[in-house]
């Protein structure tokens, strides 16, 4: 971390925490679960992303985490994604290696060796082993946080408590290739019980792993990061805006410390990811989408102390929530 911001995040210490971290998902990821062969060919946009988003991030002075999918950093643009990411003192964690958002249904060894795979590519690449991990998909099973604990990691965030992922995954299934329709994407309306706020796992054997879950807008429960709200900005921006700003003003009220979720796809436009037509807000020009994420950086950090999701779970401590984990 650079003096200038290790000295910004030190003044604002006493101020109430929240988190920005980007998932690192490349275009032939999101063309695998949408059915489109051509994701084979393993097509990226992270050589065009991974700068823009490191300049915005640069411009707040905010120190993020990166959730790297292991198959892109065993390349050469993914190991320099990492590579750039790190020398810039943003944190690297885990995405898993195949970003396959049915993760909850990969068994132990399954689960190990994405997991070990990815740690891996991302220390060969200069970065720290990993000790967060996020599922594509949002996708969590009682064997992935299991194995987590046992390999050491401090905490999950791949938990997005709403109740939009039935709809989430009918537009999936609306849209994808015949063939990729699938029924466990996303996860079921019983998300919406999942507590908006870090909380602890209890594991089987008695040992406990932290949860940072994607945050929802508090009350509503409905999705806040930046896919969503570029939805509503290809509607109206002073709507988008309007419902973010809302949603920060809720945490702050209820005291609930935001996580905000961002993805390549938010500075890029629709020619940068071909094939990606079909995806929420593509449509909109790059320039305006890193013009609102700019926005919602600066409207996060009014707030709040902005920092990545490690850092957030170590600054909150052990929270004093707990959730079972039940048996799949």
């Amino acid at each position: 971390m650079s003096g200038a911001r290790g000295a910004n995040h030190r003044t604002l210490s006493a101020r109430p925490v929240a988190s920005v971290s980007v998932d690192l998902d490349n275009l032939w990821a999101y063309l695998k679960t949408h059915g489109d062969p051509d994701w084979a060919r393993l097509p990226s946009f992270l050589p065009a992303a991974v700068p823009r988003l490191l300049g915005v991030l640069g411009a707040h002075r905010v120190t993020a985490t990166f959730f790297a999918v292991g198959m892109d950093v065993e390349r050469d643009d993914g190991a320099q994604a990492v590579a750039d990411v790190s020398a810039d003192r943003h944190e690297v964690a885990n995405h898993s290696y195949r970003h396959e958002p049915w993760l909850h249904r990969y068994s132990r060894a399954e689960l190990e060796t994405e997991l070990v795979r990815t740690e891996e590519a991302i220390v060969a690449a200069g970065a720290p082993r990993p000790v967060g991990f996020r599922g594509p998909g949002y996708s969590v099973s009682p064997d992935l946080l299991a194995v987590l604990a046992e390999r050491g990691y401090t905490y999950d965030a791949s938990v997005l408590p709403t109740w939009t992922g039935p709809l989430a995954r009918a537009f999936h299934n609306r849209t994808a290739r015949a063939g990729e329709r699938r029924d466990e994407l996303f996860g079921g309306f019983s998300r919406v019980l999942a507590p908006n706020r870090a909380h602890r796992w209890r594991l089987a054997d008695g040992t406990h792993l932290v949860e940072l879950p994607v945050t929802t807008m508090p009350l509503l429960r409905v999705p806040v990061h930046g896919a969503y709200v570029l939805l509503l900005h290809a509607i109206s921006p002073r709507l988008a805006r309007a419902y973010f700003a809302t949603a920060i003003r809720l945490c702050r009220w209820l005291g609930v410390g935001p996580s905000l979720l961002v993805h390549p796809t938010d500075v890029l436009g629709d020619a940068e990811a071909p094939g990606m037509e079909f995806f929420p807000g593509m449509a909109v020009p790059a320039g305006q989408k890193i013009a609102l994420l700019d926005w919602m950086l600066a409207t996060l950090r009014s707030h709040f102390d902005v920092v990545g999701t490690g850092e957030h779970v170590e600054r909150i401590g052990v929270p004093s929530r707990t959730r079972r984990v039940c048996a799949a």
